[in-house]
């Protein structure tokens, strides 16, 4: 098992598989912003950085990999990183599947949706060894987190998902957890990252 483990990490490790993860990152990255161009288009400009919330995670992320590939870290990054991918990425797929409860379908794109954001935060889980972030990255990027919950259900930003709009005080709830869970998750690594086997 151990073996298979140490084969994994070397895979994942890779400079070149690295460079592809970047690549697929960045692609998304870009799709991303797109996707949320209806919505900004209506947005006040004030608002424009807290509103493409799953493309700026991927974002950073994408930042975190270009540092790893030049053998650098780039805590910061690798901090908003791992809590942004898990908890936007977990997000998008709660969220997509309310929308099958109430609707019944999904379609092509929905289903897209639970993919793409599930492996979002499963990237951001396997990655956890190349994580070197101190607690005041953990800091910054608990409060980066939280003041976007803000932006987004107190001033209306959220990502629009028309058909749970009357469920958006629920929704806030719940995301507000899910950021917590996710702020306790990049502590957690942050603290027994010298624990941690690196293969």
């Amino acid at each position: 098992m151990q073996t298979f483990f140490i084969k994994c990490w070397y895979l994942l490790t890779h400079r070149a598989f690295m460079t592809v993860v970047l690549i697929i990152n960045f692609l998304g990255t870009i799709y991303g912003y797109y996707w949320y161009q209806g919505q900004l288009a209506a947005t006040e400009p004030i608002f424009y950085i807290f509103v493409p919330d799953s493309p700026t995670a991927s974002l950073f992320f994408c930042l975190a990999l270009v540092g790893w590939l030049f053998g650098k870290n780039f805590k910061l990054m690798e901090a908003l990183a791992l809590i942004t991918l898990v908890k936007y990425g977990l997000w998008a797929v709660v969220m997509n599947i309310l929308t099958l409860a109430e609707l019944g379908s999904l379609g092509p794109d929905g289903w897209m949706l639970v993919f793409s954001h599930f492996m979002m935060a499963v990237q951001a889980i396997l990655y956890i060894p190349k994580y070197a972030f101190g607690f005041g990255h953990v800091v910054i990027g608990a409060v980066w987190t939280l003041h976007n919950d803000v932006i987004d259900y107190v001033f209306d930003q959220m990502p629009v998902y028309r058909v749970l709009a009357q469920y958006a005080n629920n929704i806030g709830y719940f995301t507000f957890w899910l950021s917590i869970a996710c702020i306790v998750l990049a502590y957690v690594v942050y603290s027994k990252r010298k624990h941690l086997q690196v293969f």
